[in-house]
């Protein structure tokens, strides 16, 4: 018996057109099925840390609807009844509004401060060219690696000095002035990635300097200036050891001081649930800012890889 041995395909010629049967036909490659096992690693892992941080923060909400009872008695069960009361009292009994609105005002003009000063600064470092530029630059990295710890000490006496201890203008200008170093570094970068061509028109067509920055240039840079908002807005608004140091008067605390001093007394009254209330009052505006902000700050931070 003769068998027939199927002939070999023969290569298309250079210019013909090749046809389905002219593909090689095998087993599909191997690195769709390493990617496929990668993939399912890494979601795995973006889960599980999901769950690790969101548990927490939905623990912590919950617990703040509940009595002292139930907290110790059953913490990891939904409130019978919503204790809306705890947020109350800690409203009023607790100063947390008062605290709430001093932390508001230094976060709110400090924010602005430090947008304001540090794109300007980026955008002259990143668009001119003038003698120790490099080197103002390279000041405003230092500052990056600079401790706070250890400018605590003369930073209190500076503003001591100044008569700007315990005032909200006062912390308003050291918080500016340890967010303008990352502000800087950050917006510079940004900055050197927008087209020069726009300025260039403006300027044909007799803009002035600051004109074209603040009509032109600053609308072009919102992604970045959003997402170094948000940062700066996270680290002033969490930030504890400066006022601290700087602002002891109780009447001007921020709600970093004012959670503290909550914890302190509630925990010897036993007002748990009080404190849990307190406690996401503070974390509300920071989870808010970022869910509303979010899609901003991917595009800010992408925005320099993909010019």
């Amino acid at each position: 018996m003769k068998t027939t041995q199927t002939p070999a395909p023969v290569p298309a010629e250079s210019g013909a057109p090749v046809t389905k049967a002219d593909l090689p036909t095998g087993p599909p490659p191997k690195e769709k099925k390493e990617g496929t096992v990668l993939n399912a690693f890494s979601h795995g892992i973006l889960v599980l840390w999901a769950v690790m941080v969101v548990m927490p923060l939905l623990w912590a909400v919950m617990t703040s609807f509940k009595d002292d009872r139930s907290i110790f008695s059953s913490p990891w069960s939904l409130p019978d009844t919503l204790h809306f009361d705890n947020w109350s009292r800690a409203w009023t009994e607790a100063n947390m509004s008062d605290y709430f609105l001093n932390t508001v005002l230094v976060v709110g003009g400090s924010l602005i401060g430090t947008l304001v000063l540090g794109s300007m600064a980026a955008y002259v470092l990143a668009r001119f060219d003038f003698p120790g530029n490099r080197f103002i630059y390279y000041l405003f990295i230092g500052g990056m690696s600079f401790p706070i710890m250890l400018a605590l000490v003369p930073l209190f006496y500076v503003v001591n000095n100044m008569g700007l201890l315990n005032t909200i203008h006062g912390l308003i200008l050291v918080y500016i002035a340890y967010s303008l170093p990352f502000t800087v570094f950050f917006l510079t970068a940004f900055f050197r990635t927008l087209p020069t061509s726009v300025a260039e028109a403006a300027f044909v067509d007799g803009a002035s300097h600051s004109r074209t920055f603040f009509q032109i240039m600053l609308p072009m840079a919102k992604p970045g200036l959003v997402s170094v908002g948000i940062f700066n807005f996270l680290g002033q608004w969490n930030q504890y050891m400066l006022p601290t140091v700087l602002n002891t008067d109780p009447d001007k605390r921020v709600l970093t001081q004012g959670l503290v001093q909550l914890a302190v007394s509630q925990g010897y009254k036993g007002d748990w649930s009080g404190l849990f209330a307190g406690l996401v009052m503070a974390m509300l505006p920071v989870l808010a800012a970022y869910i509303i902000f979010q899609r901003q700050v991917v595009q800010g931070l992408t925005a320099g890889a993909l010019k």
